[in-house]
């Protein structure tokens, strides 16, 4: 029990170096939720569905252009 007592006094009071996850986590975070509402922004405006309470016969398919 002493020696675990001894460990967690050492890594107290040793110095902190900031993780990957301190340095970047924020930004990583904010890319993250970037992509994410963009791709979606452009799957729900270019698609070209219609929108209802069924979708039975209302999502049809853009011509094929050659």
């Amino acid at each position: 029990a002493r020696g675990i007592q001894q460990t967690a006094v050492r890594q107290a009071h040793r110095k902190h170096e900031p993780s990957f996850h301190d340095k970047y986590g924020t930004v990583v975070l904010l890319g993250g939720a970037a992509v994410f509402t963009s791709v979606w922004g452009y799957v729900l405006t270019q698609l070209g569905i219609e929108w209802g309470f069924s979708p039975t016969g209302r999502i049809t398919p853009k011509e094929w252009r050659e």
